[in-house]
C-alpha cells in the first residue's frame, strides 16, 4: 500500500562529493515488499519546488522501522533536501523492485553506476542472505565520488571503476567485467541508461534485471512523464509503476 507520511530524519551525512546518505523512520517502512523501490520526497513544506524528488531506497529495517536513502545534491530541490534536519513528507513505496525470491543459481553480479549504485546495497544483502555469491562493480566519475565500497565489501568483492582513472579500474564498468572475466548466473544493475544497454550487450548470455533511472512527475502513473519505450506488444511503459525494474531484454534504447 502505498503510504504519505512525514518520516522523522535520524541521520543525514554528507559521504562522499555532493553525496548525501539519510536515515528515514516511520511506519511507511513496513508496506516496503522488496529492494529496488523508492519513494517520492516533498524537499521541504513550501511549493517551490512544486514536484516531489524520487529517490531509491539503498536499504530498510522493518524491525527498526527505518529506510536509508542515497542521494546526489545537485538541483534545486536536492539542494533544499540537504537543509533539512526533523521530519520529511514522505509518499510510498512505488515502483516494482529485483524480485530477489525467485533468484536462481549460485552467484549473482551486481552493477551500479553513480547514483545507481544505493538500491543494489538491499539487493546485495538479501541475495546474500538466500546464500549467493555476491560480485559487485560500481562504476564513478572520480575518486571524490566513490561512496558504499566499504559496505558492499562486507557481502563479497567489489570492482570499483572511475571515468577519469583517480580510483580503481580506469573507465566503465564494461572494463572491469572484461578486465577481471567476471562470471555470474544473473545480474542485477542501476545507473545511467548508456550504462545499461552496454551492460545488457555485454552480459547478453545470461538472465538479468535492469533498475532505470528517469525524471518523474507524479510517480503513480497518472501524468506519463516517465514513459521509456519497450520491445513487446505495447510499445511502451511507465518507469514509476511497470518498473524502475525490468527483465533483461525489455527495454529499448535509442
Amino acid at each position: 500500500m502505498i503510504k504519505v507520511e512525514k518520516m522523522k530524519i535520524e541521520q543525514q551525512t554528507e559521504i562522499a562529493k555532493n553525496i548525501y546518505e539519510i536515515r528515514l523512520k516511520g511506519d511507511l517502512v513496513s508496506e516496503i515488499k522488496m529492494p529496488g523501490q523508492f519513494v517520492h520526497i516533498k524537499v521541504n513544506s513550501a511549493n517551490d519546488p512544486l514536484l516531489r524528488r524520487p529517490i531509491s531506497i539503498s536499504s530498510y529495517d522493518k524491525r527498526e522501522q527505518t529506510m536509508t536513502l542515497i542521494y546526489r545534491a545537485s538541483g534545486l530541490g536536492t539542494r533544499e533536501l540537504v537543509n533539512q534536519t526533523d521530519e520529511i513528507d514522505v509518499m510510498g513505496p512505488l515502483g516494482s523492485g529485483f524480485p530477489v525470491e525467485t533468484a536462481q543459481g549460485k552467484t549473482a553480479i551486481l552493477i551500479g553506476g553513480g547514483i545507481g549504485v544505493p538500491p543494489l546495497y538491499e539487493c546485495s544483502k538479501q541475495l546474500k542472505a538466500k546464500g549467493f555469491n555476491v560480485i559487485h562493480v560500481l562504476g564513478f566519475e572520480s575518486k571524490e565520488t566513490v561512496f558504499y565500497e566499504a559496505a558492499f565489501k562486507e557481502l563479497g568483492p567489489v570492482y570499483v571503476t572511475t571515468a577519469d582513472g583517480t580510483y580503481g579500474t580506469k573507465g566503465f564498468v564494461t572494463n572491469a567485467i572484461t578486465e577481471f572475466n567476471l562470471q555470474a548466473d544473473v545480474f542485477y544493475a542501476c545507473g545511467p541508461v548508456p550504462m545499461l544497454g552496454a551492460v545488457e550487450q555485454q552480459l547478453s548470455h545470461m538472465p538479468g534485471f535492469i533498475s532505470m533511472e528517469q525524471r518523474m512527475g507524479c510517480g503513480i502513473g497518472a501524468c506519463l512523464a516517465c514513459v521509456c519505450q519497450v520491445n513487446g506488444p505495447e510499445p511502451y511503459k511507465k518507469v514509476c509503476t511497470d518498473g524502475p525494474v525490468f527483465r533483461k531484454g525489455e527495454l529499448v534504447y535509442g
